[in-house]
């Protein structure tokens, strides 16, 4: 292959690179909007009335906000969360729980999507109740 024909294409991936880039930071950007509305708006009271209900059925548990997330703790253990947080890199950005449960002297913990393929500004009360719902189970099935 002769040299500049290497280079015509280095440049076009160096260029396609930066288009790239640039529309990443755009998204993210737009994103992390949607994601602070979402936390005041729809997430923070919702896991506010969570943790009220579970308290009336005798568990216990608080909610904590640190940066840009939310988290409902159980008050017995500190390893013992679920927490709400946005993963920007994710194609598109999105919204991911991430659940630790205290096992003995070690812990079992995962992340997945609040909703699988929806974009911040698209999920409801109802998407992360639903989460909530199911991700709270073995926390009050002792």
């Amino acid at each position: 292959m002769d040299i500049p024909e290497v280079r015509r294409r280095l440049r076009a991936a160096i260029e396609a690179a930066r288009r790239q880039a640039e529309a990443r930071r755009t998204r993210n950007d737009a994103a992390a909007r949607d994601y602070e509305v979402f936390l005041e708006q729809r997430a923070v009271p919702l896991f506010h009335t969570v943790a009220s209900a579970l308290v009336a059925e005798g568990h216990q548990f608080k909610v904590f906000t640190p940066a840009n997330s939310v988290r409902l703790a159980s008050q017995r253990s500190n390893d013992d969360f679920i927490e709400l947080a946005l993963d920007t890199e994710s194609n598109p950005p999105a919204v991911f729980g991430r659940i630790s449960r205290a096992r003995g002297r070690g812990g079992v913990s995962s992340e997945r999507p609040v909703l699988k393929g929806a974009a911040v500004a698209d999920l409801t009360d109802e998407d992360v109740l639903s989460f909530l719902l199911e991700e709270i189970a073995p926390f009050v099935e002792r």
